[in-house]
């Protein structure tokens, strides 16, 4: 089946809802469909006019706005190649990896700018403002001239006005480079995923299939756009079917995110596990606890749980269709009541890499404790899938085409028949749904030869009543937790200071109850401090020992 082109989508969705709101900022400036594509009219003026080829690379590295999407927008269907850089990392990072990925146009920020080093990014022919389109720098005198007589170039070419007739972005090789997304902001070895064309087309019309979406739907957009996930759940799909997105900009607070939702009330909502346990222990587990002798009775259980489920939907502004979960398992707890609750959720598998998407199932069929079925081929390598985990290993053409300039890297990131080594270790269920067991680089084996997942051991002591989030390391053979407290919780209970000291002995005991005998905690030590995070909120295990 051959699939539309995204680029194709984005333009028919222009035409057709020309007069809609497109892309927002929460309480912020709002821009309609034909506003966005006057707009990137006058970004290809400045690229054609300046002398920037289709294919050339162009850095994106901004907070997430409206005029992010623009930017972004703005590059793809002139066919050069976006690089999106996270803005947290540092601006040492930023500009090697503008420089790494020889972009000659960088959009960003004007904070962000003077805090670059220019000297470290010798080919860059110009800084461009991603709030106005003006230059906050520019080396190349076509550039200059281009964005000097912007105006001018654009009123001859549209004098009576630029409409939807006049929208017609360029075809081109669904096969060729479309993105580089790195994976992290290391100096050493940075690793920028290669995407191309045919890979986010995919994926759009994977979403489109599965999230369908109309122009009268709204979302909110909480996830970093210069990450896949939030990429392509968030923006690209919704923006191909006429959705209007509202951008927070930062990551919320939990006042300002529900806030956003009552006011928005999205049909969908993007997020990833750790989020939704704390919305969950915030809002749900409080009065599971205290139902708890209910909740067995069969039909009153039912009856409770659904109410829950109801007020929390209700919560996101009542007209949530769809939530979507990836980056890691769910916490048992949390997930058996959401499932119990009737919230429409399902958690995915994906990464970068895959564009992200890898596996996924319907709400229907989608079974609590699975990361859904693939989306392409995949394998498992391990002699017997079903019982013993392996790496997770997959092919399709949603899979990237390797590393940026890291040849090295691309070769070890795939086997001699093309399947890319994803580097999570998982088992498929009797019905072909993924489970997945942790991570290839955290997996502990025990001195008795068992292997242990961290991840599984964390989402039991994540459920227990005075854990915010934890993390499992291995210390000379001995399992040892990091517990990082709920002091909202702690404090709304009015534990005392004895009580508070007892929490990490009475948790190894508790949780030991529930752990089998070669996975056993023999240490539990409280952080003072939240752990470090990416922007997908994974914790940055190598930091902690």
């Amino acid at each position: 089946m051959t699939i539309k082109p995204y680029i194709t989508k984005f333009q028919e969705s222009v035409k057709a809802w020309w007069l809609q709101k497109a892309l927002c900022d929460f309480n912020g400036a709002e821009y309609t469909y034909g506003d966005v594509a006057q707009r990137i009219e006058r970004l290809h003026i400045l690229f054609e006019q300046g002398g920037i080829r289709k294919g050339d690379h162009i850095a994106l590295c901004a907070k997430n706005s409206a005029a992010w999407g623009i930017s972004f927008l703005s590059i793809t269907t002139y066919r050069a190649v976006v690089v999106p850089i996270l803005v947290d990392f540092t601006p040492d990072a930023v500009s090697h990896l503008t420089d790494h990925s020889d972009s000659v146009i960088l959009f960003t920020d004007a904070e962000i700018w003077e805090k670059l080093d220019k000297a470290a990014m010798p080919h860059l022919k110009a800084a461009i403002n991603v709030a106005d389109g003006s230059l906050l720098y520019s080396s190349d005198e076509r550039i200059s001239a281009a964005a000097e007589n912007l105006d001018v170039e654009f009123k001859s070419r549209h004098p009576l006005g630029f409409t939807r007739e006049d929208v017609n972005y360029p075809d081109g090789d669904e096969k060729d480079l479309a993105l580089i997304n790195y994976t992290s902001g290391t100096t050493s070895s940075p690793k920028g995923v290669m995407i191309r064309y045919e890979s986010l087309s995919d994926q759009v019309e994977f979403d489109q299939v599965h999230l369908p979406a109309t122009p009268a739907d709204k979302l909110v957009s909480m996830l970093p756009m210069a990450h896949m996930y939030g990429l392509m759940i968030e923006f690209l799909y919704p923006i191909c079917s006429g959705v209007t997105i509202y951008f927070l900009g930062r990551t919320p607070s939990p006042s300002l995110l529900m806030g956003a939702m009552q006011k928005v009330r999205p049909y969908l909502i993007a997020s990833v596990p750790l989020v939704m346990e704390k919305i969950y222990k915030k809002n749900l587990q409080g009065p599971v606890h205290k139902l708890r002798g209910l909740l067995w009775i069969p039909v009153v259980g039912s009856m409770l749980y659904r109410k829950m489920g109801r007020k929390l939907l209700d919560a996101f502004g009542g007209r949530v269709r769809m939530i979507v979960l990836g980056g890691a398992p769910m916490n048992r707890e949390a997930e058996k009541v959401f499932h119990r609750g009737g919230l429409p959720y399902i958690v995915g598998f994906g990464m970068t890499e895959g564009a992200p998407l890898i596996t996924y199932s319907g709400i229907d069929e989608y079974i609590p404790g699975t990361c859904g079925k693939p989306i392409h081929e995949m394998r498992i390598d391990s002699e017997d899938p079903q019982h013993i985990a392996g790496e997770i290993l997959t092919r399709g053409v949603n899979v990237c085409s390797g590393y940026y300039k890291n040849p090295q890297a691309t070769a070890n990131a795939f086997t001699e028949d093309g399947f890319l080594r994803t580097g999570d270790l998982g088992i498929f269920d009797a019905h072909g749904n993924l489970i997945i067991k942790g991570r290839s680089k955290t997996m502990i084996l025990s001195a008795n030869g068992q292997n242990i997942y961290p991840e599984e051991i964390e989402s039991v002591l994540n459920a227990e009543k005075y854990i915010a989030e934890s993390l499992v390391v291995d210390r000379s053979g001995r399992l040892v937790a990091l517990i990082y407290l709920d002091k909202e919780k702690i404090r709304k209970d009015s534990l005392d200071a004895e009580a508070v000291a007892d929490i990490p002995h009475s948790t190894m005991v508790a949780v030991n109850k529930l752990l089998p005998s070669y996975s056993q905690l023999a240490k539990v030590e409280v952080v003072v401090e939240p752990f470090a995070k990416t922007p997908k909120m994974s914790i940055k295990r190598f930091m902690y020992k």
